[in-house]
């Protein structure tokens, strides 16, 4: 399977969505790197029709933004990589784009992209209501349940990866 089939799974594409300011977006060069083209190309085409991008479409990182964007994912700090902050663009952006990158890949990419922030946000409400439905059991039933409601509770809580004892051990005889 290719690169480009690769970006075009879900996964992919979920991959590429981050939540930035408490919005899901999807950064430029991830776009970009979705679409097959370069993100220079892109970001030009949306400085072109900066008034298709409002705020809560499209967002340029602050430098504090992008510096920590930058310790998390090691990029270059010479004379390679990236000298500006990214854009972000939030589902209502990437909409947008649609017009502006007319090609079939980018019809597809689109399309999947829009599918992704439905089954994440699909996702998200799934576990909320499943969260509130076992509050509301828990305060309807009383004590004699309490012990299956912490069965519950902990099977929905992110499990903690095992730690194996650094060391030597000893046995015992």
């Amino acid at each position: 399977m290719t690169e480009q089939q690769d970006l075009m799974k879900p996964a992919g594409v979920e991959g590429a969505i981050r939540l930035l300011r408490g919005e899901k977006v999807i950064l430029d060069a991830d776009l970009a790197d979705l679409y097959g083209v370069a993100t220079r190309v892109l970001v030009q085409a949306v400085k072109r029709n900066l008034e298709r991008f409002p705020a809560d479409f499209m967002f340029q990182l602050t430098r504090e933004e992008f510096a920590v964007l930058r310790s998390q994912s090691v990029t270059s700090r010479g004379w390679g990589g990236r000298r500006y902050p990214p854009y972000a663009f939030t589902e209502q952006g990437v909409a947008m784009l649609a017009g502006l990158l007319n090609s079939p890949r980018a019809v597809q990419v689109n399309i999947e992209i829009m599918r992704a922030f439905v089954r994440m946000r699909r996702m998200l409400a799934s576990h909320a209501g499943l969260k509130k439905k076992l509050l509301e059991l828990e305060e309807k039933y009383d004590s004699q349940f309490a012990m299956v409601f912490e069965a519950l509770k902990q099977l929905m809580a992110p499990q903690e990866p095992k730690r194996r004892r650094i060391g030597f051990r000893q046995e015992e005889e």
